[in-house]
């Protein structure tokens, strides 16, 4: 079982910049998919930056240019650094993790703005972006 905790949110001005964190409990490399979800309330969460065990990346169309994904595998952490930050995207934040042979981690490898009942999640860490 996965443990994963978020932490970076915050508040800032809209053009600002955060950078998210996300610690697994354990090593999740080259055997665990993991992603970035967001949700807004009253809203279904959204795919926001995902990347398969061998490293590839791919973002929604919202927020490329703007954030980047990364993990640090000796850390077991997923990063989530954010720039030129909007009021849009403002949304709890959570990241989420399954082994890499999950149908959930080809989906998301194709289209990383779905949302997709991944296998393990964090609590969430709020962004909230005042214009």
């Amino acid at each position: 079982q996965v443990q994963l905790v978020e932490s970076g949110g915050g508040s800032v001005q809209a053009g600002g910049s955060l950078r998210l964190s996300c610690a697994a409990s354990e090593y999740t490399g080259s055997g665990y998919c993991m992603a970035w979800f967001r949700q807004v309330p009253r809203k279904e969460h959204e795919g926001v930056a995902f990347i398969d065990g061998d490293g590839r990346i791919s973002y929604a169309d919202s927020v490329k240019g703007r954030f980047t994904i990364s993990k640090d595998n000796a850390k077991n952490t997923l990063y989530l650094p954010m720039n030129s930050l909007k009021p849009e995207d403002t949304a709890m934040y959570y990241c989420a993790a399954e082994p890499v042979e999950s149908p959930h981690c080809l989906g998301l490898s194709r289209n990383p703005a779905l949302y997709y009942a991944m296998d393990y999640w964090g609590k969430g860490t709020l962004v909230t972006i005042s214009s």
